[in-house]
């Protein structure tokens, strides 16, 4: 009997959410390409399509913002909940303990019930960003910021992050970022959700299980360390050899590699683009010139293993410019992910069967038990 490692190319579902040719370098939600989405979408109304299936009509799509804006606002429990974890702890942590609590307040968390699923939704995608930014504020001995409900869903983020209202063009591309960041099939966190979904547990169980598979730094943990390797850069010629002294090394260079993608990721060539536009206007663009340049060189490097930038390496940089600390870009991804793992876990109980994989056993047998005062 054959281990398949990481069920490495191993389908575990049948999905109609999302499609990658990782040879064309080519992504679609719901069969639109991301691009589409991105240049006429809004990250609410890309989240909509991505767990019911369809763009929404008008008057959904704005009942739809209005019942997550009514639930922006923290309870004061959650709010006394997180003022008394430890200053030190990482938001993904945070993120991930806090969000099982959220279900408390939620008396519709049946999936097997499907007009569940849409409480479920709205209070994750509302509750989530007032949680990142308060622990944010939280973290630095501030009082959280009370959500503006006259700004958009992307601009109470950074809001409620700051204190001070974002200009039109960080709103914009924040919101860009999210589109990017929603959904990218099975991955490690989704199938960690669906996993838990397969249970029959409710979906903030399979959020907060999927949040704790994206802090790993083999998945949405990259991009904080993508960013500190390129601030810790001091001259562009250093460069070749920092890269070349990690190849040597045999270390994996952060943001860089897919195992999906054998191109450019096409949503690294969006965020890309994103951050030379936002940097061209704010005149920020020291950090932009040492990633472009690692970029040049490490592709150069790496061209003959087809290894391309991939959604990391420009992410991190990007944030930095929103002033994001680097310790909430995967925050960050996992409030943009919510709703891909909510549409994965809403579609996969449909025809639900419990997860249950095998193992091969290659240890010993007939082995007895040595009482503690006779073991050598």
């Amino acid at each position: 009997m054959k281990v398949y490692a990481g069920l490495a190319g191993i389908p575990v579902v049948k999905s109609s959410i999302s499609y990658i040719d990782g040879e064309k370098g080519f992504l679609e939600y719901r069969g639109i390409p991301i691009q589409e989405l991105v240049e006429n979408s809004s990250y609410l109304e890309t989240s909509y399509l991505l767990v019911f299936g369809k763009l929404p009509s008008k008057d959904k799509l704005s009942r739809f913002i209005n019942d997550i804006k009514n639930n922006l606002y923290l309870d004061d429990s959650v709010l006394k909940f997180l003022k008394d974890i430890p200053s030190s702890t990482h938001p993904m942590k945070v993120l991930q303990s806090i969000i099982p609590v959220l279900s408390s307040k939620d008396p519709n968390t049946d999936v097997l019930d499907e007009k569940h699923h849409y409480s479920s939704l709205v209070n994750l995608l509302g509750q989530v960003p007032t949680i990142i930014a308060s622990w944010k504020r939280i973290q630095e001995g501030k009082e959280p910021v009370e959500p503006d409900p006259e700004l958009s869903y992307s601009g109470n983020f950074l809001y409620m992050m700051r204190g001070e209202k974002p200009d039109e063009l960080e709103e914009r591309i924040f919101d860009k970022c999210l589109i990017l960041h929603a959904e990218h099939t099975i991955n490690a966190s989704t199938f960690t959700a669906i996993v838990v979904a397969s249970t029959l547990a409710d979906f903030y169980s399979a959020v907060s299980s999927a949040v704790g598979s994206l802090s790993g730094r083999l998945h949405g943990g990259a991009n904080e360390r993508v960013f500190y390797m390129l601030s810790a850069i001091k001259d562009i010629d250093d460069i070749p050899a920092i890269i070349d002294k990690k190849l040597k090394n045999k270390e994996r260079i952060m943001g860089f590699g897919h195992r999906v993608y054998k191109t450019y990721d096409p949503r690294a060539k969006l965020i890309k683009q994103m951050l030379q536009e936002i940097s061209s206007i704010k005149g920020d663009s020291k950090l932009l010139k040492v990633a472009m340049e690692f970029e040049k060189v490490a592709t150069q490097r790496l061209k003959e293993k087809r290894i391309y930038p991939n959604i990391d390496f420009y992410s991190g940089v990007l944030y930095s410019l929103f002033g994001i600390p680097p310790a909430f870009y995967t925050p960050v991804f996992a409030m943009a992910r919510i709703s891909g793992w909510i549409a994965h876990c809403k579609e996969y109980i449909k025809e639900n069967k419990l997860f249950r994989p095998t193992q091969i056993y290659d240890g010993g047998h007939n082995i007895h038990y040595i009482p503690p005062e006779k073991r050598g």
